[in-house]
Formats: structure tokens, C-alpha cells, sequence
């Protein structure tokens, strides 16, 4: 077998030879005579939904950051350790080594990529397809908007990253070179105002899983922050907020619950919908995160305990916090007995369970657990941090994080912050109001705020922890370099 498994090619859909190491292209699929019916339309979408359902049924897009950040740690065994400690390397050596591509940003690569080729394709062709006219433009802008949150999901996690929006036709039109940052999100924002225009406003009819008109400007002004657009992203988020078509439920711990779901979808804009029947896609995340044999009434029918949340971030919410409902320092077993905090996890008598992903009918090790993406709480605080760092703290700013801290049961912001400490104090009420949606860390890496964070989020498991500049992005796996001339490592990985 070669060496080296070309990830970027293969998603591109093409057949390589196994005998040696230059590879020869003898076939592809022919996609090309594809697109003929509606059902193909649908097909081929289908096929887009899969790669991002590939991306956090694993659930490489929830570990990969939050294992990075300071709210959650892994249990060290098998190489889970490696981000946390921060000791991988382009390669990915100890990942491939103990098998945790499944939690790598390798895995984040690969599916991105997949779904951006598979994207192309439905772009591409499905404006040709003779079918319905309302449902084939909702079919494009589905796979726009798709297209940007893997191209979003590519800058945050590798920064420069190759831009490619036309389908592969042979083999040289798999070998692209890096697009930098700024022409990166210029496709994102491109995609996205296409998309909104396609996609249909949301109403309760829209069926679960699908972006609506409301989700696409959301994710716009998501990336414009992360961009430092910030009229942008003040404008798109206010925008969502003023169409009325979205709000935040009454409880946050409903957001979580898979009975609730359909209530949930009031103030979830865009979310991974994992089943745990036969037949559906579901999610690894709630054995993961229920402690380790539960078999109990709480988390689900086979959990591990494989992570934790830090006793310091449970220690930093006010008790009154309603989110801190989503955290415990103990649990109700199969036995009915409850089990205090020193024997949740054999590594620390210091584990905190997080509370966020529960089924109690789960299928073995299968949940039917939701993972957010975009919430309207996120759209509202874009909004504050936007603002602010525009006009400074003004009353709209404070109006905005004041909604999303009511619903947590707390008391308004305290007034006359400077510009910097309202941003603080907006990026800490992400961190209670995020943690354990793969959000942290980027909040950490595009504010700077990593390299004096994560050295602080530390315990008897974890007690040293050292960043260093070049972790702000993940390294190109280096196997896609040694396969594409035209792709470079970034620069700190080289």
C-alpha cells in the first residue's frame, strides 16, 4: 500500500491504484451525467449533508476545539491527551498511532473537503435539472450555505486555506493552492448572500436539519466577527434579530433535551439532528460525556466518561446561573444509587460531569443528541461584541448580552464598562453559554486571549499546559502538502 493516503484527491472522487507510490488516475466517478431528475438534485445534497454529519457524529467538531480550550478536558488514555497537551504535529503521529482521527483535525479536513467537492457538484449542476423551480433554488442554497460553514469551519481551524468552488473534472484540477484569509471569507460572505436569497425564512414548516433565510445571516455575521467586519457583523446579526422569526426558549437545559427537540428549534437557527433509531444519523457525544458505566436514568445505556469539565470553570459561574444546571458533581447510577463527585472518575476527585448531551434511550453507545450550531444567544451576543468594539458599550450592546444573561437567571451587566472589559465580559458570557458546543477555543485563538488562558486551565489530570504561537491553527496534515505542489504548510508548522 503507498505511504501516503491522499485525503484531498480521494474527496475529489477519484479511484487511485494501490501498487505504487506515484499514483495514476485509471477512473473517476462520472458525476457528470448525474444531475438528470429531481431525485438526483436530492441525491446529490444528500451526499453534502453527509459530510457535515460525518463532522460531528464522531464528533471531531465539538473535541477537536473544546479538548484545545479551558472548559473540558479528555480522560489521557489512547492519545486523547494529544490537544489538550498540545504535542501533535503535522503528521498527526500520535492520532494515527492510538486511532483518534475520529477526534484529529485530520478528520476535520477530510470531511470539510468532501463536502465541498460534493457542494461544487450540486452548484454546479442542479440550475440545469428540470424539476420544480422553488425547490431546485432551495437545493442551491442549501449547498451554499453548506459550502460556507465548511470553508468557516477551514479558516478558524487552519487559517489559509485552498478556496476551490468548480467541480473536479481530472487530476490536475485537484491541486490548488492556498487562498488567503481575506479571499477565504470573501467566499464565505459570497455563498451566503447567494444562499439567503435561495432559502426560504424560517417558519415551523421547514423540516428539521435544513438552513433557513435566518440561519445563512447568522452564519454571515459570525464569520464577519471572526473577520473583524464588524459593521457587518452587527448588521447581519441585527438583522436575524429584528426578522422576529427566532427566540430564546424559556429554559436553557430544553436546548438539551432530546424530548424537546421540536421546542428548540424556536431559538436553534442550524444543528447537527443525530437519531439514535435504526437507520438515522446519530452521535457518539453522550457516551462520551456520561461517566463511565452509568447505565442509568440520566445519560444513556452505555457511556465511558471520557470527559470532564475543569473544577475551575464549574467554580466560575455565579450559583444563581441556570447554565450551571448543565454541569454536576454527581449522578444517579443504574442502582439508583447516587454517586458523589471523588468516585465519578478514577483520574480526579475533581470531575465535573457536564449535563448537555443525555439520552436515557440511547442505542448502546448511540445518542439521538442534537449538537448545535448556530443559536440565536450566539446571534445576540455578535451582535454586543459587534457593536462595542464599533461605537464602544452603548445601550444596544448592554440591551443584547443583558437578554441572554436574564434567560441564565442573572442580573444585568454591570454599566459604564470600558470597551475592553465589556468585550471581556461578552466572551466570558460565550463561555458559560457555549461550553461544550465547540466554541471556546475560537473565541480564544481569534482574540489572542489562548496563549494566557489555557496555561490557567489546569488540574491534578492536566497540571501544566503550554501553548505556543504557532497553536493558533492547526497544521495542514502534511500528507495533503506531499500530495498537492501547490499547497504550502503554514508557516509556523513548516
Amino acid at each position: 500500500m503507498k505511504k501516503h493516503f491522499v485525503l484531498m484527491l480521494l474527496s475529489f472522487g477519484f479511484l487511485f491504484s494501490c501498487s505504487k507510490l506515484d499514483e495514476t488516475v485509471y477512473s473517476s466517478i462520472a458525476q457528470t451525467n448525474f444531475y438528470k431528475t429531481a431525485s438526483d438534485a436530492e441525491a446529490g445534497l444528500t451526499s453534502v449533508y453527509s459530510s457535515f454529519a460525518d463532522m460531528y457524529s464522531g464528533p471531531s467538531m465539538v473535541l477537536v476545539p473544546d479538548f484545545s480550550a479551558d472548559q473540558v478536558y479528555p480522560r489521557p488514555v489512547v492519545g486523547r491527551n494529544t490537544l489538550t497537551m498540545f504535542n501533535y504535529d503535522a503528521n498527526y503521529t500520535t492520532q494515527r498511532s492510538f486511532n483518534r482521527t475520529l477526534e484529529s483535525p485530520l478528520d476535520i479536513w477530510q470531511h470539510t473537503y468532501t463536502g465541498i467537492e460534493r457542494a461544487n457538484w450540486v452548484i454546479s449542476k442542479v440550475p440545469g435539472v428540470a424539476m420544480n423551480a422553488s425547490r431546485r433554488d432551495q437545493i442551491v442554497g442549501e449547498a451554499l450555505f453548506l459550502r460556507a460553514l465548511f470553508y468557516f469551519t477551514l479558516a478558524r481551524n487552519f487559517g489559509d486555506v485552498p478556496v476551490k468552488t468548480t467541480p473536479t473534472l481530472n487530476e490536475t484540477d485537484a491541486f490548488t493552492a492556498k487562498s488567503a484569509r481575506a479571499d477565504v471569507y470573501r467566499q464565505i460572505y459570497e455563498d451566503l448572500d447567494k444562499a439567503a436569497g435561495f432559502l426560504p425564512a424560517y417558519s415551523a414548516s421547514i423540516p428539521k436539519g435544513r438552513p433557513s433565510k435566518e440561519a445563512a445571516m447568522a452564519l454571515h455575521a459570525k464569520a464577519a466577527l471572526y473577520d473583524e467586519k464588524w459593521d457587518v457583523a452587527l448588521q447581519k446579526a441585527q438583522q436575524v434579530i429584528s426578522s422576529g422569526r427566532y427566540s430564546l426558549i424559556p429554559e436553557v437545559k430544553d436546548l438539551y433535551d432530546v424530548a424537546r427537540e421540536a421546542a428548540a428549534r424556536q431559538e436553534v437557527l442550524f444543528a447537527f439532528e443525530a437519531e439514535s433509531t435504526a437507520g438515522g444519523r446519530n452521535g457518539q457525544i453522550m457516551s462520551l460525556y456520561g461517566p463511565r458505566n452509568s447505565d442509568g436514568p440520566q445519560y444513556g445505556k452505555t457511556t465511558f466518561g471520557s470527559i470532564f469539565a475543569y473544577q475551575k470553570f464549574f467554580n466560575s459561574f455565579n450559583p444563581l446561573d441556570k447554565r450551571r444546571q448543565l454541569l454536576d458533581t454527581n449522578y444517579v447510577n443504574g442502582q439508583g444509587r447516587v454517586v458523589p463527585q471523588r468516585d465519578i472518575t478514577p483520574i480526579t476527585t475533581e470531575g465535573v460531569l457536564v449535563k448537555k448531551y443525555m439520552d436515557p434511550n440511547s442505542n448502546g453507545a448511540n445518542g439521538a443528541n442534537n449538537v448545535p450550531v448556530l443559536r440565536l444567544a450566539d446571534v445576540y451576543l455578535v451582535a454586543a461584541e459587534a457593536e462595542a468594539r464599533l461605537n464602544g458599550p452603548s445601550g444596544s450592546a448592554y440591551n443584547n448580552i443583558n437578554i441572554v444573561r436574564r434567560r441564565a437567571g442573572l442580573g444585568d451587566l454591570t454599566p459604564g464598562l470600558s470597551r475592553d472589559a465589556f468585550v471581556d465580559s461578552v466572551l466570558q458570557e460565550r463561555s458559560w453559554e457555549f461550553f461544550g458546543e465547540g466554541d471556546r477555543w475560537y473565541d480564544l485563538t481569534r482574540t489572542g486571549k489562548f496563549l494566557a488562558v489555557i496555561p490557567t486551565a489546569i488540574n491534578s489530570v492536566f497540571p501544566v499546559r503550554t501553548p505556543l504561537a504557532k497553536h493558533r491553527f492547526f497544521p495542514l496534515p502534511q500528507d495533503e502538502v506531499n500530495a498537492n505542489p501547490k499547497l504550502e504548510q503554514n508557516p509556523d508548522w513548516r
